[in-house]
C-alpha cells in the first residue's frame, strides 16, 4: 500500500514540479513511450538473460510482496509459536510414534488443519516437519546442537532463495541509468543524421534524446531501488518465523521449561509481530 502511495507522490511531484517551473510536458509525454521501449526492452531482456524461469517467476511474484507486505502477520508468529511448542510437547509425552503422523503427512494431521495459513508457507511446514522427522526416525538419539545444525542449513537455503528477487531487482536498478544512457545515445544518432533540420526542430530531437537519460535515473533511483530496499525489508520480516520456530524445536530439545521456551521464541520476533508474553501464553493454554 504505502509503496503504491510513494509511486504517486514521486510522479506527481517530479512531474509536477518539472510543470510548475515552466517546462512543457508535451514534449516529454511525447518521447517517453519511445525511450521506454528502448529502456524497458534491454532491461526485459537483461532479465531473461540473466535469470532462470524459477527466478523470472519469483520476480513476478515480487511486486505484488512489495505492495502487499509481509506473508505473515502477528498471529500467524503467534500459532508458529504455539503449534511447535504443541508438536514437540507430544514427542514428550507420548513419544516419537505418536509424532510421526503429523510430520510425516501434515497436510492430513488434525493439529496442522488448526492452522490453515502456516500450511500454506510450503517452506515452513517442511523445516517443521523435516526436522522433527529426523527426530522421531532418530528415536530422540540426535545430538542437541546437531539439529540446530541441520535447521541452519535449511534455514539458509530458504533464505537465499527468498532474497533472489530483491537482488535481481537491485541488479536492475544499477543498470537502469546505462540503459536510459543508451537510449539516450540512439536518440542523439538520431538527430545528428537529421543536422540539416532547422534549430527549432533539432531542439525537440535532443530535448527527446535527454528523456532516455531522465527516465533512466528516474527509474533506477526513484522506483526500482527502493522497491529493491521494500522488498529486502519485507523479506527479512518474513524469516522472523523461521527463527521462532527453531528456537522453539532447540528450547525445547534442551529441556527448558515451557514460558522459557516461548519467551525464547517470542524476543527473536521483530516489534511488529512480536506478541506480548501474557498474550503468547494464554493462546499456549488456549490451545
Amino acid at each position: 500500500m504505502f509503496a503504491a502511495v510513494g509511486v504517486v507522490i514521486l510522479l506527481v511531484m517530479v512531474f509536477g514540479g518539472f510543470a510548475l517551473t515552466g517546462g512543457a510536458l508535451g514534449p516529454v509525454m511525447h518521447a517517453i513511450p519511445h525511450e521506454m521501449l528502448i529502456i524497458g526492452g534491454a532491461a526485459l531482456g537483461a532479465i531473461v538473460t540473466g535469470n532462470s524461469m524459477h527466478e523470472l517467476k519469483g520476480l513476478g511474484g515480487s511486486f505484488a510482496k512489495i505492495f502487499k507486505g509481509p506473508k505473515h502477520n502477528k498471529q500467524d508468529h503467534i500459532d508458529a509459536i504455539v503449534l511447535v511448542s504443541r508438536l514437540m510437547k507430544l514427542l514428550r509425552a507420548e513419544g516419537p510414534v505418536a509424532l510421526e503422523s503429523h510430520v510425516t503427512d501434515p497436510q492430513s494431521s488434525s493439529l496442522f488443519a488448526e492452522f490453515p495459513r502456516l500450511l500454506a508457507n510450503k517452506p515452513l511446514i517442511a523445516l517443521i516437519c523435516d526436522t522433527l522427522t529426523l527426530i522421531v526416525v532418530s528415536s530422540g538419539t540426535l545430538e542437541t546442537h546437531a539439529v540446530e545444525e541441520v535447521m541452519d542449513n535449511a534455514m539458509k537455503t530458504t533464505f537465499h532463495e527468498m532474497h533472489e528477487p530483491q537482488h535481481a531487482l537491485q541488479t536492475l536498478a544499477d543498470a537502469l541509468p546505462a540503459l536510459g544512457i543508451v537510449a539516450a545515445v540512439l536518440g542523439v544518432v538520431k538527430t545528428m543524421g537529421s543536422i540539416d533540420k532547422p534549430p527549432s526542430i533539432l531542439g525537440g530531437m535532443i530535448g527527446s534524446a535527454l528523456v532516455g537519460t531522465f527516465m533512466g535515473v528516474l527509474l533506477a533511483y526513484g522506483i526500482v531501488a527502493p522497491m529493491a530496499g521494500r522488498l529486502k525489508q519485507i523479506v527479512e520480516q518474513d524469516e522472523m518465523i523461521f527463527h521462532a520456530v527453531k528456537q522453539v524445536v532447540i528450547a525445547s530439545l534442551h529441556g527448558w521449561p515451557q514460558p522459557l521456551v516461548v519467551e525464547s521464541a517470542r524476543s527473536g520476533l521483530g516489534h511488529a509481530f512480536r506478541p506480548g508474553l501474557s498474550e503468547l501464553l494464554d493462546a499456549m493454554r488456549a490451545r
